[in-house]
């Protein structure tokens, strides 16, 4: 079974607290969504740490319940 957005959203929010996140369904399948996610804690971490931050927090469902995530971080 697919993730929905507001669960990819919720799994988000509860491991980055402050993160404000927008979820956007690409294909209109619930397998492939973009992910904008904005956050203070970004501050001093590369890009790539930003990501894996993002990519813990989903903690192991990419590439298998979560097909596919188009993500962009932003430092609050």
């Amino acid at each position: 079974m697919p993730m929905t957005a507001d669960d990819i959203r919720t799994m988000i929010r509860d491991a980055i607290p402050d993160a404000e996140v927008e979820i956007t369904d690409l294909a209109g399948d619930g397998d492939h969504y973009a992910a904008r996610v904005t956050s203070a804690s970004f501050a001093g971490l590369s890009r790539v740490k930003q990501h894996k931050s993002v990519y813990d927090a989903l903690g192991g469902r990419m590439g298998g319940v979560l097909h596919a995530l188009q993500l962009t971080t932003v430092i609050a």
